[in-house]
């Protein structure tokens, strides 16, 4: 599988990372949990992405940690918003991970100006972050997000604060949305001109669930067939971008590693036929996700 340069922290980082939530899920039994990571692995993933909201994410890879440590990118996240509540987060990652650093930590899920101001204000949850690092218990810091805000809403984080990586949605069902396209464009071009690592999820929403019921067990609604995943995929991993958290319908793993091993750079026209073919069943707000029309 190809890896890309995270920006500054210099670690080529594979293009599919391993994303937690997807061994969150209560339901899995152990021996699919190890299915997933060894499935992972034999592909040559290197880079975990996880955080302590992720339901048994923690306690699930925990017994994998000691062997896998030393061969993975370990990014870890906390959604508080103050400092004191993100310094627990701190402890709670490393107490059900079992580790006692990190590769970087972020904050997560910061949506809005709102969010922003929160974790960036006196006693807010960056200032933690930013003593994990002067006690090297973290080598990068970053900032992740989602929603229709979210690329306006980094642009700024990042002339608050020097971020090392950004980690935000990116798919082609997403650029049908000409607004949610130009902020993210120029959100990519910023992070270029810095050095900043680009991590995109939600590599695979098609659309929303509306009133249907769930197949999967992602809050969006995502490809499933394997011709779907390979656009998908590779519309992405076209764009200038470094890596890829895996969905969290783990049944959907493999063929999304598949998709990356046989990743090929397509030319513009490509992917904006790509983009222009997607047909969402139905739209979804929380990602920007237009009506089909």
């Amino acid at each position: 599988m190809e890896k890309r340069r995270l920006g500054r922290t210099g670690h080529r980082s594979t293009v599919v990372t391993l994303g937690g939530v997807g061994v969150g899920r209560g339901t899995m039994t152990r021996e699919q949990v190890d299915e997933v990571v060894e499935m992972a692995l034999s592909h040559g993933v290197n880079h975990l992405d996880i955080a302590p909201s992720y339901g048994n994410a923690m306690e699930n890879m925990a017994p994998w940690m000691p062997r896998i440590r030393d061969r993975l990118f370990l990014g870890a996240k906390t959604s508080k918003r103050t400092k004191s509540d993100a310094w627990e987060d701190v402890r709670d990652c490393m107490s059900r991970l079992g580790v006692d650093s990190f590769d970087l930590f972020q904050l997560h899920a910061v949506c809005t100006m709102e969010d922003l101001d929160a974790v960036t204000g006196p006693t807010g949850a960056l200032e933690a972050l930013v003593e994990l690092r002067d006690q090297g218990r973290t080598r990068w810091l970053g900032i992740t997000g989602h929603g229709p805000e979210v690329p306006r809403v980094q642009l700024e984080a990042l002339r608050r604060f020097d971020f090392d990586t950004i980690m935000f949605p990116v798919n082609a069902s997403m650029y049908r949305n000409a607004e949610y396209r130009r902020d993210a464009e120029r959100l990519l071009a910023e992070a270029a001109s810095r050095d900043v690592g680009v991590q995109s999820i939600k590599m695979i929403a098609r659309g929303g669930w509306g009133e249907r019921r769930r197949d999967c067990s992602t809050w969006y609604d995502p490809h499933r067939e394997q011709a779907e995943i390979d656009r998908a995929l590779w519309w992405v991993l076209s764009q200038p971008v470094h890596t890829a958290p895996s969905s969290g319908e783990w049944t959907l793993l493999d063929k999304v590693l598949d998709a990356a091993e046989r990743y090929r750079s397509l030319s513009g026209a490509e992917q904006e036929r790509i983009v222009q073919g997607q047909r969402p069943p139905l739209p979804e707000p929380k990602l920007a996700i237009l009506p089909a029309g």
